[in-house]
């Protein structure tokens, strides 16, 4: 008796029915392990002289992390190409000419 696989392909779009609140953040802290990278997310809000005067002994500042996602291995690689793709025509829509340099 042969079982026959079928193959169907689909695609899938986020379900945005929730009250799933936007999160800002304007800095990703980026960790990995053998089997997944994690993503966490801060908001970094302007230094005051009293944060300056703090980061100055150990040169660290602690932003709060907003979200921490934990993303497969197997999936990385296209999150890389959907955001490089993402940027690409963002740049071309706005004639933005985007620094490619790191931010770190």
């Amino acid at each position: 008796m042969t079982t026959e696989r079928k193959q169907i392909n689909f695609t899938i779009v986020p379900d945005d029915s929730g009250d799933l609140p936007r999160t800002y953040a304007n800095f990703c802290a980026i960790s990995h392990s053998p089997f997944d990278f994690t993503l966490s997310f801060c908001e970094v809000m302007p230094l005051t002289e009293k944060d300056i005067q703090a980061a100055e002994a150990d040169h660290v500042i602690k932003a709060p992390v907003r979200a921490k996602v934990a993303v497969p291995l197997q999936v990385v690689p296209n999150l890389i190409a959907a955001l490089q793709e993402h940027m690409r025509v963002y740049g071309e829509s706005t004639s933005n000419g985007w620094d490619k340099s790191p931010v770190h």
